[in-house]
């Protein structure tokens, strides 16, 4: 959630904010009402109780009729007294679930727009020409099935639709690629973590994903407990409710685990092999970081994830997220995006989030530093999510005869093995 007194003292930043995410905009002011309501009754109460306490004692010293009048004043008092709790108590409820509904303010140098509006920031390596190489490139399902590595039609049979096994090289290759990049990840200074991927409501609200993205999260409604889309969500909330000295920041996590999506707003999108399922493993990034350094925090991660898909030898580039596009709970997002050659276009393979303090005002998580406790920064950044990492290995390092070569950084941790070769049928 945000600092009420930016929205006090700054409203029209919020309300533009709000605009260029194709909010509601009156949100902000029913919000301002519900705060000087929930602002002035308090002091009402205040009010109310310290006269309320004052005429105890003058009752304790009064006799006759002054002490009957003054009985009579007493029960009053004890009847506005609750009243005034009662609306101070409904207008801070009021408030808190307005502040709930409202976004992250944006970075003032996002790009004002929707899915299409990014701005390209960078481009990295070229793009195959395979027809100068004299053959057609084949799509990541087709060389998945003759290498043996993925396996769609049984994914479906035993699970449904956007579920998939992954076999032999295919299994492997998962496998490398996470180690490769929790390798990576140990390297620049992260902790390597191993999360639930099942979370508590206060988890899942506090890290942004119960309001626009609720759509696509399970629920199991008999444990009241929701299964995770991102390792973001327990490595956010793995210091909730808690005071961090100053001096122990910046922290660093990658979290490893499972993540769970209903993709309820992608009927029809990208259902043809793994680029876009149901379940998949990813390794995520998560940093804790004072407000002021959360800028320079951003532009790391993004580095980090810049190396990453180097090291894998994929052409990509680099976007700045347009208003409308970002999460509730970013202030700015990159996306790197990977060429896909059959696809012919560039698709979203990492992200890094500039979370400000939102998540952890959410989470009440706050920094102690000079003797002053504040909220601290929060910012995520996807380090790998693998079956789209494969879709993009597959399709960049395919060879004529239907084999794969394997990028140098994955080969350690696939025993040295260089290229995928296709299974005899």
């Amino acid at each position: 959630m945000i600092d009420l007194r930016l929205l006090r003292e700054d409203p029209d930043r919020v309300r533009a904010s709000q605009r260029a995410r194709g909010e509601d905009v009156a949100l902000v002011d029913s919000l301002l009402s519900a705060d000087e309501r929930r602002r002035s009754s308090g002091v009402r109460f205040d009010e109310l109780r310290a006269e309320q306490k004052g005429l105890g004692k003058l009752i304790g010293r009064a006799a006759g009729d002054e002490k009957a009048e003054l009985l009579k004043r007493a029960e009053q008092l004890k009847t506005d007294v609750k009243a005034a709790d009662a609306e101070r108590d409904a207008a801070d409820t009021e408030t808190q679930e307005l502040l709930q509904r409202l976004r992250d303010p944006g970075h003032p140098e996002v790009p004002v727009g929707g899915e299409e509006d990014f701005v390209t920031l960078e481009t990295h390596g070229t793009h195959r020409d395979f027809a100068a190489e004299g053959f057609e490139p084949r799509d990541h399902l087709e060389l998945g099935q003759l290498l043996g590595a993925i396996d769609v039609e049984r994914g479906a049979k035993v699970s449904g639709s956007r579920f998939y096994f992954l076999t032999g090289v295919g299994a492997l290759l998962e496998l490398a690629l996470v180690n490769a990049a929790i390798a990576q990840a140990t390297a620049a200074g992260f902790t390597p973590m191993l999360t639930p991927a099942l979370v508590r409501p206060q988890s899942m609200a506090g890290t942004g994903f119960l309001g626009q993205a609720a759509q696509d999260v399970y629920h199991l409604d008999k444990d009241d407990l929701y299964l995770v889309g991102t390792s973001e969500v327990p490595l956010a909330a793995y210091h909730m409710d808690e005071i961090l000295d100053a001096d122990r920041l910046p922290l660093r996590y990658a979290g490893f685990s499972p993540c769970f999506r209903r993709e309820a707003g992608s009927h029809g999108k990208d259902t043809r092999g793994i680029f876009r399922v149901h379940q998949f493993d990813k390794v995520e990034m998560f940093s804790y970081v004072l407000p002021e350094d959360a800028q320079a925090e951003h532009q790391r991660l993004l580095e980090w994830e810049k190396q990453w898909l180097t090291s894998l030898e994929l052409p990509f580039r680099v976007i700045d997220v347009a208003s409308a596009d970002l999460g509730s709970s970013a202030a700015r997002k990159f996306d790197c995006e990977a060429w896909i050659p059959t696809q012919g276009k560039y698709r979203e393979l990492t992200s890094t989030s500039d979370c400000t303090e939102f998540q952890s005002r959410r989470l009440s998580i706050r920094v102690r530093e000079d003797k002053k406790v504040r909220p601290l920064a929060t910012l995520n950044g996807t380090l790998c999510a693998v079956p789209r990492t494969i879709v993009a290995i597959l399709e960049n390092h395919q060879q004529a005869d239907g084999s794969v070569r394997v990028p140098e950084v994955l080969r350690p941790f696939l025993g040295g093995r260089e290229v995928l070769e296709p299974v005899a049928k």
